[in-house]
């Protein structure tokens, strides 16, 4: 109710003319009764008085249905779909703000197109809740209340009779709704299943094309699918058993008061009139309670799809802002892990096992070492995409928990080995590292880059669209997009995770020139494992199973002859044995 609270007022105002709106044609039925008792009846009046009588009453109720009725319709269909889509526009901000503030943690264990389907598909059903729930349920039973308070005064027992069977429907709907909410929410999860399918095999597309998997992947898809069909016809099917009993009780009801309306006609002094007003207003009475069985049915659906959205809503953040948390304001750069251990999940073993570095304003630090062995978790604790599990992190001798996430990661700069361009134009990719930046600093962070030179070969220079994860790019000019939005951004603490990896000579040599002047007097973390890029650096650290095995300068590790001397002796004859090879073509 909190994302319906600030539009009470718009809601009691579309349920006021919405009164007027379903009152109105309750006048129908007692026009009837007029016409037939009062006019055509009535043996006082002659034929003359009596057309008099009739076009003034017609020219009434024209003036009521053709003047009044319009402009009250409008503003009551106008009204309740304004503050539905408000409302629906004020959860999908919401979601979105709380899609952001999610941790890594929760991302990698939930397919990104079930999320999608909650924020698309589930939130567009609580529209319906409100329509529905808070507007046209209220109204539907206000003009079923209002019909039968006319009914009363013109016949307490036919009325009786009219609503006798309203019991029933209280029964099947205890009955038939409860099983109906989990069934529309089973139905929604098998849907949400085949979105985050979908948008994961659309996003693999290149690999079952590579494979030729085209044939295995769609008998994939119509499992995906078919488990969406079966939980859709059996709640189709649960949803049909409900409107056939509801249907049946609606219509039995009207046979009911034209066979007491019969009795009582001739028994009493029941007139034409009356029983024809109260056929018309079963119409008036029933048709709104048809109304409501559909909205009950809506309503079970709309309350199963919140269900799955407060369900997302409600998910914990793993990483918060303490309270008193301070806003970084400046950076130093001086960043320690004291005792540091880390693990993703409490059943999972240690990734990280008491490590702890001191390293200097300015300094350059290298991570190397076998994959798995933790590299990449130590960057990912210094801008807070996780919590250290013991120990602690401290930048400028503030632990990291102790400031705002966000004015943290403002004074942090990265560059990945895949890093992710958004679907627009190069340069609204380069102002991700600052949006207020204007196109003359955009150039300069790309020129910084070794970028412009590619930029302004494009057909569109900077406005070009780099496709969906910047699709219409090689890996080179993506990596430097990405370095050009570094330092756009100019961060005290560069990060780069194989920013260098995968690229042909050419490409590496103009991001590794790149890196080097960004790098330039920022403390900078650099994890590799191609050796020779970074023997350059301070201070290179190897890390195995989670610990910090050796320290020391490319020189003290070679001289130490240890873990480093090792790899980088097997990096190196790899790196000779083209060399070897083309020696070994020309002598044979």
């Amino acid at each position: 109710m909190q994302f319906v609270k600030p539009y009470k007022w718009k809601i009691l105002l579309t349920i006021v003319i919405g009164i007027v709106k379903f009152g109105i044609p309750l006048l129908m039925p007692l026009i009837v009764k007029y016409v037939i008792d009062d006019i055509i009846g009535a043996e006082g009046l002659s034929s003359s008085e009596k057309i008099n009588e009739l076009l003034l009453l017609m020219g009434g109720a024209i003036l009521i249905f053709l003047v009044i009725r319009p402009p009250v319709e409008y503003f009551r269909q106008y009204y309740a779909q304004w503050v539905g889509n408000k409302i629906i526009y004020d959860i999908r901000e919401k979601l979105f703000d709380h899609i952001q503030r999610l941790s890594l943690k929760y991302y990698s264990k939930t397919k990104t197109g079930e999320i999608i389907s909650r924020v698309i598909n589930d939130v567009e059903q609580t529209k319906n809740f409100v329509m529905t729930g808070l507007m046209n349920l209220w109204l539907d039973m206000i003009t079923i209340l209002i019909a039968i308070g006319i009914m009363l005064s013109m016949n307490v027992w036919l009325t009786v009779v009219s609503i006798a069977l309203f019991p029933l429907y209280g029964i099947a709907v205890r009955v038939f709704y409860g099983r109906l909410r989990s069934l529309t929410k089973g139905r929604s999860q098998a849907l949400a299943q085949v979105q985050g399918h979908l948008h994961e095999r659309v996003q693999g597309l290149p690999v079952t094309r590579s494979f030729a998997l085209e044939d295995y992947e769609q008998v994939q898809f119509d499992r995906q699918n078919n488990n969406f069909l079966d939980k859709a016809i059996e709640h189709t099917s649960w949803n049909a058993k409900t409107f056939a009993v509801m249907n049946t009780i609606t219509d039995l009801a009207p046979l009911f008061v034209i066979g007491f309306a019969g009795y009582f006609a001739i028994t009493t002094d029941l007139t034409v009139g009356t029983i024809a007003a109260f056929v018309g207003f079963m119409d008036r009475v029933y048709s709104p309670l048809r109304r409501l069985i559909s909205s009950s049915t809506t309503l079970v659906q709309s309350i199963a799809s919140m269900d799955r959205v407060f369900e997302f809503i409600d998910e914990e953040y793993d990483i918060k802002d303490k309270e008193d948390a301070k806003q970084l304001d400046r950076m130093d750069g001086e960043v320690k892990f004291n005792n540091v251990s880390f693990r993703y999940d409490e059943e999972d073993s240690l990734v990280l096992d008491r490590v702890s570095l001191d390293v200097k304003p300015g300094e350059t630090i290298a991570l190397v070492g076998m994959s798995g062995g933790g590299k990449s978790t130590i960057i990912s604790l210094i801008p807070r995409f996780y919590d250290v599990t013991s120990g602690s992190i401290t930048i400028d001798g503030q632990d990291i928990r102790d400031v705002k996430a966000r004015s943290l990661r403002d004074k942090i700069g990265m560059v990945l080995q895949d890093n992710i361009l958004f679907s627009e134009s190069i340069a609204m990719n380069i102002r991700m590292g600052n949006p207020e930046a204007s196109d003359e600093q955009v150039i300069e962070a790309a020129k910084a880059a070794n970028a412009h030179d590619f930029i302004t070969g494009l057909s569109h220079g900077y406005d070009t669209l780099v496709g969906e994860r910047g699709v219409k790019l090689s890996g080179g000019q993506k990596q430097r997009i990405a370095i050009a939005r570094v330092f756009l951004k100019n961060p005290p603490i560069l990060i780069l995770d194989e920013a260098t990896s995968a690229l042909d000579l050419e490409s590496e040599h103009l991001i590794q020139e790149a890196l080097e002047k960004l790098a330039s007097d920022r403390t900078t973390f650099i994890v590799a494992h191609r050796l020779a890029t970074i023997t350059h650096a301070d201070r290179i650290i190897l890390i195995e199973n989670g610990r910090v095995k050796e320290e020391g300068t490319h020189q003290q590790l070679m001289e130490l002859k240890g873990g480093y001397y090792n790899l980088y002796q097997v990096q190196h004859l790899d790196d000779e044995m083209p060399e070897v090879e083309k020696v070994m073509e020309e002598k044979y």
